[in-house]
């Protein structure tokens, strides 16, 4: 087989040569095609924010590599765009984000290049998850059987327009796996999340005056703070697949005007991260309740994510069930349920049977110098090809 042409970095958008498919890749050379795919996908700039991403670009790129599939590039808006492949006639599909968080000050090299050493491969989004992208075209150019793959640009931003836009189309899948890291173990379970806004009101005065305790709207948001941090520790004990607790934190607290002055206003946002088994709005209820309602301007949920597997605690339940039974069919090892959230939860709400699965240590994601370990882009390539080929 003739070896693929080097091809230059680079971020803009002129023509990009076919690679020819890799028929029947020997497993031996996987890693060098992966690695290959994964130089050229970090040397593109998919930030986000600012997520300044078009059709062009990095979608050119992934255009030219799957040939064979019937392919769709559409914009969402604002920088979110999707690529949906298709190849025959697939019932599970395979999802990947393109776009990165920000670079940090602390890296060492160019985050747009990467470096492999010491069983390494570093570079912006290697973890998360370009590596995990760079696999599937691996695995699909050395495959011919049915595939569907999805592409997708603004998971980064909590902004789902892309998974949103596929689960309302007609797409004919049931089953799915989100390639985010999991150390190349299937993730069945995942927390929710939610993020809300709170305003409270006071009365401007004198800090002197005796109302100043009760009138100040920072003292409300203080005191509410306080109770929703004794209601946290005393849900410890809740437990879903291995998750114990319920996750919290108050991010920001803002208001006032100076220390002799009563607050008239104060801004908080907290979010929290709910159990599959968890009763979300009742969580809402619950928090919301412990504002003063006469201080409470305004208590906006500003984003929600929900847990994997998605539905109410039985509902949640019984999908939990056949993820594992679908596990255990793919021969995937199933590692433990996880912290962070994944949007293979938009899935399992619209109903599909939902896995995570992919290469790398969420450890190393959104961190300076990020990096994947050469031995899970090579497992995480040999089970996507291995799974193409059923």
């Amino acid at each position: 087989m003739a070896p693929t042409p080097t091809l230059p970095r680079k971020r803009g958008r002129e023509p990009i040569p076919v690679s020819p498919p890799a028929s029947r890749l020997p497993t031996i050379l996987m890693l060098d095609s992966v690695l290959s795919h994964l130089e050229r996908l970090v040397a593109f700039d998919t930030r986000n924010p600012p997520r300044r991403i078009d059709v062009g670009g990095i979608f050119d790129y992934l255009r030219a590599q799957l040939a064979g599939f019937a392919i769709e590039v559409t914009d969402h808006g604002a920088g979110a765009v999707s690529l949906w492949a298709v190849r025959g006639a697939p019932k599970r599909v395979f999802n990947v984000h393109l776009d990165t968080v920000p670079d940090s000050p602390g890296w060492t090299g160019d985050p747009f290049a990467l470096r492999v050493e010491g069983g390494r491969a570093t570079g912006l989004g290697a973890c998360d998850i370009k590596g995990a992208a760079a696999c599937l075209l691996a695995a699909a150019q050395g495959t011919q059987g049915d595939a569907a793959l999805l592409f997708s640009s603004d998971e980064e931003a909590n902004d789902p327009r892309c998974i949103r836009a596929f689960l309302d189309r007609e797409h004919g899948c049931t089953q799915v796996i989100v390639a985010e890291p999991t150390r190349c173990e299937a993730v069945l379970a995942h927390r929710g999340i939610s993020s809300v806004q709170m305003r409270f009101a006071g009365r401007a005065g004198h800090a002197a005056s005796a109302d100043a305790i009760a009138a100040s709207a920072v003292h409300q948001a203080v005191r509410w703070g306080g109770r929703a941090l004794d209601f946290v520790a005393a849900r410890a004990d809740d437990s879903f697949a291995g998750l114990d607790g319920l996750r919290f934190n108050i991010g920001r607290i803002e208001g006032g005007i100076k220390a002799n002055v009563i607050a008239p206003s104060a801004q908080l946002r907290f979010g929290f991260r709910p159990l599959p088994s968890h009763e979300v709005d009742a969580l809402h209820a619950t928090l919301r309740g412990f504002a003063d309602a006469s201080a409470l301007a305004d208590y906006e949920e500003t984003f929600r994510g929900p847990s994997l597997p998605a539905g109410a605690p039985e509902q949640a339940r019984a999908r939990h069930a056949q993820a594992r039974t679908l596990a255990d069919e793919l021969r995937l090892p199933v590692g433990a349920a996880v912290d962070f959230w994944t949007e293979a939860a938009l899935f399992s709400q619209a109903g599909l049977t939902a896995i995570v699965y992919g290469p790398g240590d969420i450890a190393q994601a959104h961190a300076a110098d990020e990096w994947v370990a050469l031995s899970q882009l090579q497992a995480a390539a040999t089970t996507y090809r291995r799974l193409l080929e059923r």
